[in-house]
């Protein structure tokens, strides 16, 4: 499975996203960090933004919504135009229910877990799911350190959906950058998201291609 990078526009200038948005046009998809001051403690963006990103990306809008009442919400944001929708498992009251309500609306759907969260609640889910996003740095702010104790998280996910043959991905969130996605690909996961590594770039789109490399 290729390595995908999602550069996170939490890093990205926000009076000018849709500049910003075009110096990551080699990477698989932006990842739009929606915060709603409740759920963690930082406010960005809601729908009527996201409608409007995803009409002027050049690549596909990954969202990830670390908001209350996910299952109020994420369908609207799925609406708007967003190709994937992540929801937290700890926001969501029927994930099962939520995740085919985004896939009936042709979007992928995918759960986020926070550090401390086991991922073993989602491994008998696996069909109903597209992605895992295992956040391993606390949800809410950008340009955290990596936290080394989520890499058995991220075993335990792989081998549980390459043992049932799934075609589940595994998204990592937080501390990536060139000394760590290595062994964050090594642990078995397939996507990476990685806002201040990119965008504190002197070249965003070098550094994309950088970092596919090292998760090769």
């Amino acid at each position: 499975m290729p390595a995908l990078i999602n550069p996170s526009i939490l890093s990205a200038d926000f009076a000018n996203l849709e500049r910003d948005l075009g110096r990551i046009a080699n990477a698989d998809y932006a990842h739009v960090d929606v915060m709603d001051n409740h759920f963690v403690p930082n406010l960005t963006i809601g729908v009527p933004v996201v409608k409007r990103l995803a009409q002027v990306s050049p690549v596909p809008l990954d969202l990830h919504l670390m908001i209350e009442d996910a299952d109020r919400w994420a369908p609207q944001y799925a609406e708007a135009g967003a190709a994937s929708v992540t929801f937290h498992l700890e926001a969501a009251q029927a994930p099962v229910r939520l995740a085919r309500e985004l896939r009936a609306g042709g979007v992928r759907a995918a759960v986020a877990l926070r550090p401390a969260t086991p991922v073993e609640p989602l491994l008998d889910l696996l069909d109903e799911i597209d992605m895992i996003l295992v956040m391993t740095v606390e949800p809410g702010f950008g340009g955290q350190s990596f936290i080394e104790g989520t890499l058995p998280k991220i075993r335990r996910a792989r081998a549980a959906i390459d043992g049932a043959g799934a075609d589940t991905w595994i998204q990592v969130d937080g501390g990536v950058a060139r000394p760590t996605i290595g062994r964050i690909a090594e642990a078995g996961a397939n996507v990476f998201v990685a806002g201040s590594a990119v965008y504190g770039a002197d070249d965003p789109a070098a550094e994309i291609d950088a970092l596919r490399t090292l998760a090769s």
